[in-house]
């Protein structure tokens, strides 16, 4: 497996670019975590079905969002995260390492 360098990734994402960390529940058991610059957006393709791996779940809920000034380090914090247990996953969600930016205007949004 072939290792990325921080400088390149960063050389491959625009700097300034407002971007969202998200984690989506799936079917109260998977949790999905992803970036994105347009979070409504995206969470509606989700929930379309129009993403690879959520495609297979019918129960879809956005659980926890955490917004960045760059792609590169939301990309960072992606990859963190996915490095994640289960129960630290959950601990995050529940605020218990920090704060949950996700509000329930993001869900006001998506209905």
């Amino acid at each position: 497996m072939r290792s990325t360098s921080a400088s390149s990734v960063q050389a491959h994402f625009r700097p300034s670019e407002i971007c969202y960390v998200y984690m989506l529940l799936c079917n109260q058991k998977t949790f999905y975590i992803g970036i994105t610059n347009d979070l409504i957006n995206r969470i509606k393709q989700h929930k379309n079905k129009q993403s690879l791996f959520t495609k297979k779940f019918s129960d879809l809920e956005l659980v926890y969002c955490e917004k960045y000034t760059t792609k590169f380090e939301a990309a960072k914090r992606e990859k963190q995260l996915k490095g994640w247990s289960r129960v630290k996953k959950q601990k995050l969600v529940k605020g218990e390492l920090g704060v949950n930016t996700y509000t329930e205007q993001v869900l006001e949004y998506l209905h």
